[in-house]
Parts: structure tokens; C-alpha cells; sequence
């Protein structure tokens, strides 16, 4: 259950990280979000409501290395009725820039059962490389470590944004789409198909949305290549709605169910 929760949230961030690989990326001028913003989602297995995750965007803006940034955290806990089983209680943020959305610093602060992780991520961005400092909980001393990225690489947060200001206008239905980052000790890619539109009903009411679904690499957590599926909002905000999952051992998703704070209104079907 516990890794259940964390592979949800982790996806869920790791969706933004669309078209940055080997083409060129249709973006348009952000006017889906702003400081402020809060979105809350239900992490279910089944029927049952395993935990949450929230997404939050501070109401101020901050600077770092001399540039603005949105200061954006994520969330995943586990229901108060199976923390004692497995508890998880994580928190993932970044300062993400206003102008370019790249990553100039992004922690962790990772509480999964007995296992902790307390790390920062400093970008330099002029020599495509980053700086992870993980703290030692047992002698409380940080180690340091430098690794290569590719250009204009981001955290797993700053991708979340970058999800958000893509013209899909500019992809066809069909397009296979690439996603690349950088987490924890390592630079990815992952492929996704833009499948089209759907409307589909939530606690929030109808909305439409486009439905992406990811080519899965094989691993332990998910059941086969195309057991993933995602849907973002087809309006000005482009909020992430509903993901579903197949793992191996069930049926699990994350849905939307609470926001505060959008830049738009969301655009329900009545």
C-alpha cells in the first residue's frame, strides 16, 4: 500500500514532463495558474480511499539565483486507517521560474515507514549539471553529489507546470509524445500517446478532458506497458483530473475532489 501511494503521486508529477526530449515542444503563454493555487486529489484502491495528494502553489512569489520563482509543493499521506500498516507522509517542492518554468531548486522530504530521505537539488542550468545533497539521519552529516543533465532538465514538480502550458491544438491524436527529467540519481525518459478527448464524470461534476496514456517501462509496480492511463482538463487550466492505474497487485488511481485558487474557472458540463 505504501508503494502504492508514492508510484501515484510520483506519476502524477512525472506526467509534466511531456514533450522535452527530441522535438520541439508547442507551448503557449502560461494562463493556467498563479500563485495561489491548490489542488487536492483522492488516491483510492478499489473502493477504498488510501490517502491523498495535494499540489500547492505558495501565494508568494520567491527569488532564487536572482530570478523569480513560484515556490510549488506536492503532497501524498496515507488515511489515518492504514497508516499504522504503512504509513507515508512526503513533501516534494521546487522554486520553479516564472519565465522559463526550469528548476532552480527542488527538496524532499520523504517519510515512508521507517524509511527517510531529506535532499536538495541545486540546477545549473549554464553547465547542464545539478548538485543533490542528501543529510545522513544517522550521523546527520550531507553528502554531496554532481551529475550531468540534459538541457532545460527539470524536477518532478517544475514538470507538473510545464504539463500545463502545452498547445495541444499542435498535436495530433496519435503522437507519441517523449518525457524527460531528472530524479533523485538519474535522468529519464518516458513515452506517452496523446489518445484524444473524453468527457468523464468526477466528484468535481463532467469535464472534458485529453487522454494520455503512457508506454510503461517494465517494472515492479505497474502491470505491462499500457497500464496507465491520464486525463488532464481541455480548458485554460489544464489540470491534471484523473489518473488510472493497473498494478500488479490491483486497480488503484488518483482523482481529483478538491481546488482552491485557479487562475480560470473549470470548465464543467452541466
Amino acid at each position: 500500500m505504501q508503494r502504492l501511494l508514492v508510484g501515484l503521486v510520483i506519476f502524477l508529477l512525472f506526467s509534466g514532463f511531456l514533450l522535452v526530449g527530441k522535438k520541439e515542444t508547442p507551448i503557449s503563454r502560461n494562463v493556467s495558474y498563479g500563485v495561489g493555487e491548490e489542488l487536492e486529489y483522492r488516491v483510492h484502491f478499489g473502493m477504498f480511499t488510501v490517502g491523498k495528494a495535494i499540489t500547492r502553489v505558495d501565494k508568494s512569489y520567491h527569488t532564487v539565483s536572482a530570478r523569480t520563482c513560484y515556490k510549488v509543493d506536492a503532497y501524498g499521506e496515507t488515511s489515518d486507517w492504514i497508516s499504522w500498516v504503512a504509513k507515508v507522509n512526503d513533501n516534494w517542492g521546487a522554486y520553479v521560474d516564472t519565465a522559463t518554468l526550469l528548476s532552480h531548486k527542488s527538496y524532499r522530504n520523504i517519510r515512508e515507514g521507517k524509511y527517510r530521505r531529506n535532499e536538495e537539488v541545486l540546477f545549473d542550468h549554464e553547465k547542464d549539471k545539478v548538485e543533490v545533497k542528501v543529510k545522513n539521519n544517522d550521523t546527520g552529516a550531507v553528502e554531496t553529489k554532481v551529475y550531468d543533465v540534459p538541457d532545460k532538465s527539470k524536477d518532478l514538480v517544475a514538470g507538473f507546470l510545464f504539463l500545463r502550458i502545452i498547445d495541444f491544438k499542435r498535436v495530433a491524436i496519435g503522437d507519441t509524445l517523449v518525457i524527460s527529467g531528472f530524479h533523485e540519481d538519474a535522468s529519464y525518459d518516458l513515452k506517452i500517446i496523446y489518445t484524444g478527448k473524453e468527457v468523464i464524470e468526477t466528484k468535481v461534476g463532467k469535464v472534458q478532458c485529453l487522454r494520455l496514456r503512457p508506454v510503461m517501462p517494465k517494472n515492479s509496480l505497474f502491470d505491462g506497458e499500457n497500464s496507465v492511463l491520464c486525463w488532464i482538463s481541455d480548458d485554460l487550466n489544464r489540470v491534471p483530473i484523473r489518473l488510472q492505474a493497473k498494478m500488479f497487485i490491483g486497480n488503484t488511481g488518483l482523482e481529483l475532489v478538491k481546488f482552491r485558487g485557479l487562475r480560470n474557472p473549470l470548465k464543467v458540463i452541466f
